[in-house]
Formats: structure tokens, C-alpha cells, sequence
């Protein structure tokens, strides 16, 4: 056959003669195959052989290319570099894409969702940073942020409120007496679990009204999902976000502390660019954001 691809060297041959020519070292060289060093030397060996010329020199501790060796391994390296970018043009990366959370956020809605999205999207390949700091689009290298936030928003976002705050007192149904949700004036048998946001005392006066209201000693953590935790271990009373403990509520792990609930200043929107650097790809994240947060909204 005139075909030169079938006058072409063992491939094998190929790439352990390139790995050890960038490595000078054959035991570096079957390392980075995961071969053994034998392999490698016998696989160069055959490549000599096939070739009918050396390619290495043999010196006591080290290798060294021949003039000819050097010259192969130059052209060997860029024919795999051919072979890898048009592979990657038939397999392109995926597309990245940086969502700016809170950390409460991320652990008690984003995450147990997680496996849905990637199934939904397995083009997308998804950052996630969650801090309290509100991050910069453009600094921080963000495409999309789900915050607590009110309107009016800048000229220069795009904002769509993902869920109404309303804010339950929930504690480990091992607190809750046998006759039912508490009253005020039972705050002060009970530890009060405070998060960064400090809306206890708005909620106390919001509940007690004119009444003036004795409460214990609190504990203060500086995120809610941490105070979430702790009600959960039995340590005391939580207000929390609805959305964040609607499920630990219907599996019977929290309960409401008391029949009311507070309607928040801030709601959580999910905010991105007007006109995103991945359009498209942004596009996605929020559809799927939107989408599920009605579904746990109705939840």
C-alpha cells in the first residue's frame, strides 16, 4: 500500500520517545505515562530500531538527544500538538461560568439542586463563590448573583426577584412543648439564635407588640445556615428564611416555634449584566434558578 499513514511508526513508540525527550530521564518519562520505566525503554528501543537510527544518547546518569533525535523530537511534538487541537475543536472545553452566592445559600437551596442542573446543562461548567461580601461583576469575574436586595436596581443589571423572604422561628421538635407553638412570653426560657442579620428584635416587637418581652441569653453565629444547625441539634430557636428551612420542616427535623412568621425588607433576586460576557450561558443559569425556585415555592 502507497498510504504513507501506513509506513507510520508504532504510536506507542511515538509518544514515549516525546515524553522522555522533554524529560531527558526515562523514569520521568513513564511517570507521566503511568508505564513502567522498562516500557518506556523498550518502546524507544523499538522506535530506534524501526527507525534504523539512535535517537538518545546513553550517558551514565542521564540521556542526551542525538542531533537527529532532536530534530524528530521537535517535529513529533508538534504533530501531537496538530492531533490534540483538533481533538479539542471536535470536544470544545465547557463553557465556565462564575455564580456569586451566600454561603447559606449554597448549602441549604443551590447545592441539593446541584445534581439537576449539571445533568440539565453538562455544557456548562459551573463556579461557585459563596461569601457574604457582595461580589463585583467585573473584578470578581462574576456572570450571575443571587442576593437580598431591594429595588430599584442599577440601569446596568438585570434583576428578577427569585424568592420572597418570610421568616420563620424554627427549633428541633424535641424543644417544642406538648401544647403546641410558644408564646412571647416564653422567649425567655429559650436560647435565641442569632445570625448577621440581627432580625430577632424586630420580630419579638413585631409578635409582643406593645408588651414588653424577657428574653434569654443568645447565641451569635455569623452565618444563618450555622444557626440552622444549631436548631437542628436542639440548642435553641432559629429565625431563618423560609426557603432555607421549608424542607427540614415538612421531613418533621424543625418545627415553627411560633404560629407567626415576619415578612423581611429584603428579598433574594438573582441579578446579573445586562448584557453578560456568556449571554446564553447566563441565560440558562437563570431560567434553571427561576424555574426551581417556583417549584420550591410551591413546594
Amino acid at each position: 500500500m502507497n498510504d504513507p499513514l501506513f509506513r507510520l511508526p508504532p504510536l506507542n513508540g511515538l509518544r514515549a520517545f516525546e515524553v522522555a525527550a522533554r524529560h531527558l530521564n526515562f523514569r520521568a518519562a513513564a511517570e507521566e505515562l503511568g508505564v513502567t520505566q522498562a516500557a518506556v525503554a523498550q518502546q524507544v528501543r523499538g522506535l530506534e530500531k524501526e527507525l534504523n537510527l539512535a535517537l538518545f544518547e546513553r550517558l551514565p546518569r542521564r540521556l542526551a538527544l542525538t542531533e537527529a533525535g532532536r530534530g524528530y523530537a521537535e517535529s513529533i511534538r508538534r504533530a501531537f500538538e496538530l492531533i490534540s487541537d483538533a481533538t479539542a475543536t471536535l470536544r470544545p472545553e465547557p463553557l465556565r461560568l462564575t455564580i456569586s452566592v451566600t454561603p447559606t445559600f449554597a448549602s441549604k437551596w443551590l447545592i441539593p439542586r446541584l445534581p439537576d442542573f449539571l445533568a440539565a446543562h453538562p455544557d456548562l461548567d459551573m463556579r461557585i463563590l459563596a461569601s457574604e461580601r457582595v461580589a463585583n461583576f467585573h473584578s470578581d469575574d462574576v456572570d450571575i448573583a443571587v442576593r437580598l436586595a431591594r429595588p430599584p436596581f442599577p440601569a446596568s443589571l438585570e434583576a428578577d426577584l427569585l424568592f420572597e423572604q418570610e421568616l420563620v422561628p424554627v427549633c428541633s421538635p424535641a424543644l417544642m412543648p406538648a401544647t403546641g407553638p410558644l408564646d412571647p412570653a416564653d422567649l425567655a426560657r429559650f436560647v435565641l439564635l442569632h445570625d448577621t442579620h440581627n432580625q430577632w428584635p424586630e420580630f419579638i416587637a413585631t409578635i409582643a407588640g406593645a408588651r414588653p418581652v424577657a428574653t434569654s441569653k443568645g447565641v451569635r453565629f455569623n452565618q444563618t445556615s450555622h444557626a440552622i444547625e444549631a436548631a437542628l441539634a436542639g440548642q435553641g430557636i432559629a429565625l431563618a428564611s423560609a426557603v432555607f428551612v421549608n424542607e427540614d420542616i415538612a421531613a418533621g427535623r424543625l418545627v415553627p416555634a411560633f404560629t407567626e412568621t415576619m415578612r423581611a425588607q429584603s428579598d433574594f433576586y438573582v441579578v446579573s449584566l445586562r448584557k453578560p460576557r456568556q449571554a446564553q450561558s447566563v441565560a440558562k443559569v437563570r431560567a434553571w434558578l427561576l424555574q426551581h425556585a417556583e417549584q420550591s415555592t410551591r413546594a
